[in-house]
């Protein structure tokens, strides 16, 4: 069948669901994945055919589509500040405002790689291994920690690091166990300059908001908190960075949108000093920073 022939049963199946520009974009990211073939080769050999085995992943790909199933998931990998990481169902797909967040670390770290001076981060939750493994990549001289509770998560990002070449040391431990002082790997760790979480942070009241293919395939646990409590990890992360971070260390959060200055107060109140508010490209507020005193 003739590549341009299935686009075109794409949108005739999907668009209604995720509209069309979106609908190009799985198909073309499917192409390139799955043929290597690049969105201008397509358009210069409108009579590209595929083969019938070729043309089955296809179908298969439109039919999981179909039930809202995340590209990322079905391709199985996904792009994340110029690199490429593996995901499935057992982690987050990484966010472009993720992406921010990390490039806001990297500048400010521009003296420290000018300088050639070592210094340690930790990324607390890394799910994928996004933030660390990008953080590593950028960083060469320093040295990145990586913790979370989910084995299957880090499975994952130890994948995410091999295949970009980089050195992480990943930690299976609970931030909000009580003891985590106590780990031995978290007390061989040492000191940090730099603390760095997205932690789990929508509200069980925001939920209506997030779309199906996301709410019915993404890892809960990763997303969500209790109405009641919804700065638990950050304030479990504060306290850790303050027994944790060297003197002038910074801590950096990405935070709901709608708990900017809740967060905020959050680390004054830990007695974080320069704390920083930034929105999104978006508008949004969604990265905090502090300084230890």
């Amino acid at each position: 069948m003739k590549a341009k022939d299935i686009k075109y049963i794409f949108h005739q199946e999907l668009d209604a669901i995720y509209g069309r520009d979106e609908v190009s974009n799985f198909f073309y990211l499917s192409i390139e994945h799955h043929l290597n073939i690049a969105k201008i080769q397509l358009q210069l050999e409108p009579e590209f055919t595929l083969t019938k085995n070729e043309t089955d992943v296809f179908f298969s790909i439109l039919e999981d589509l179909k039930q809202q199933k995340p590209i990322q998931y079905i391709l199985g990998e996904t792009e994340f500040y110029g690199l490429t990481f593996k995901v499935n169902e057992n982690v987050l797909i990484p966010r472009p405002e993720t992406e921010e967040l990390v490039d806001w670390i990297i500048k400010d770290s521009k003296f420290k790689v000018q300088s050639s001076t070592s210094f340690n981060i930790l990324d607390v939750g890394t799910g994928s291994g996004c933030i660390a493994v990008a953080l590593a990549k950028h960083l060469p001289n320093a040295k990145v920690y990586a913790l979370d509770i989910s084995k299957k998560a880090l499975s994952i990002a130890k994948e995410n690091a091999d295949r970009n070449g980089v050195r992480v040391e990943f930690i299976r431990a609970d931030i909000l166990e009580s003891s985590l002082m106590d780990y031995r790997a978290v007390g061989q760790m040492g000191f940090f300059d730099i603390i760095v979480s997205n932690p789990p942070y929508v509200r069980e009241l925001e939920k209506q908001e997030i779309r199906p293919n996301v709410l019915e395939n993404e890892p809960h646990l990763a997303l969500f908190v209790d109405n009641g409590n919804p700065l638990v990890f950050y304030k479990a992360i504060s306290d850790f960075a303050v027994d944790k971070l060297k003197s002038n260390g910074s801590l950096y959060f990405e935070i709901n949108q709608y708990l900017g200055q809740e967060t905020k107060q959050l680390l004054v109140d830990t007695e974080f000093k320069a704390v920083e508010l930034r929105k999104d490209l978006n508008l949004n507020d969604r990265m905090i920073k502090g300084i230890k005193t």
